[in-house]
């Protein structure tokens, strides 16, 4: 039985896992990054960017909580599901998948490519067989492809893509990404993954045994703050982009810059342990950001 003919049946086959649900995988929203700027935005905004938002965190939720012998099959599952966004009506059958159903208003509205949803999905093929960085060039070209296409397809949701405004943006979306990824280097080892490129860490006396410490040994705490700086200056230089932009546009790249520049400063704060606990921003400090960052401060 195909994957369409089973999902229309509501069958399962057996031994074959299915993605994870739209409804609860958008609800782990609250307990993320997600911009508090974007409770904000118009409803038709909220709605196109939840959208992405589930597809998004769908992709992340295949590539790392589906049975890894199945992980594979399930991405191009999902990549031929996004493929019949691009057919013509009357042509291929409608996408099986909530998550790229749910999508096919905002591309269409929105008059999106569907490169960059493909994108998403090669990222999270690449964390099945790469699990480790050899140089931070390596890393900025794998968040090209987990990070960037997300900023992309923002600018055409609210209809002011340029390819310039869209370099800006790779600078927050990298840097996002970077933060999210220094917050989360106990979680990642544990699951078999490290960010931090070799070359660093060598630099830096560092050691994969130093990832698995109760407590980040004071080479380890250096490396941080290196990545760290790294990572604010990515979101500094992109941080233009907000001057660039109006009204709901404007409040929601600025709610990004000030939660990525807030998670860097919360690990900043932990005295770069980021192995004891995951250092989250409070909300306070990101409402303040938000302010600073659609001001232009900073």
């Amino acid at each position: 039985m195909t994957h369409d003919r089973v999902a229309a049946s509501g069958l399962q086959p057996p031994g074959r896992a299915q993605p994870p649900d739209l409804a609860s995988t958008v609800a782990k929203a609250a307990d993320e990054n997600f911009p508090v700027a974007l409770r904000l935005l118009p409803r038709r905004y909220r709605s196109h960017l939840t959208a992405v938002y589930g597809f998004a965190r769908t992709v992340d939720d295949i590539g790392d909580l589906a049975p890894p012998e199945q992980r594979l099959d399930l991405l191009a599952d999902l990549e031929d599901d996004v493929r019949q966004l691009e057919c013509a009506p009357g042509e291929p059958r409608a996408p099986a998948h909530a998550a790229v159903r749910a999508l096919a208003a905002t591309v269409a509205d929105c008059q999106i490519p569907v490169q960059p949803f493909l994108d998403l999905i090669e990222a999270n093929r690449q964390d099945q067989v790469v699990t480790r960085y050899e140089s931070f060039d390596d890393l900025l070209g794998y968040c090209r492809l987990s990070a960037n296409p997300v900023g992309r397809i923002v600018l055409y949701v609210f209809g002011c893509f340029e390819p310039w405004r869209a370099e800006l943006s790779d600078s927050i979306c990298t840097g996002l990404q970077l933060a999210e990824h220094w917050q989360d280097v106990a979680e990642d080892f544990q699951a078999g993954r490290v960010y931090l490129p070799a070359q660093d860490m060598g630099t830096y006396g560092c050691t994969e045994q130093d990832l698995a410490a109760a407590h980040a040994p004071p080479q380890l705490r250096r490396l941080l703050a290196f990545e760290v700086d790294r990572a604010r200056a990515l979101i500094d230089t992109g941080a233009p982009l907000v001057r660039t932009l109006r009204g709901s546009a404007r409040v929601a790249v600025a709610g990004y810059v000030a939660g990525g520049r807030a998670a860097l400063a919360a690990i900043a704060a932990a005295d770069y342990d980021v192995l004891a606990q995951t250092p989250r921003p409070a909300k306070a400090r990101v409402a303040a950001g938000l302010v600073a960052a659609f001001a232009g401060v900073g």
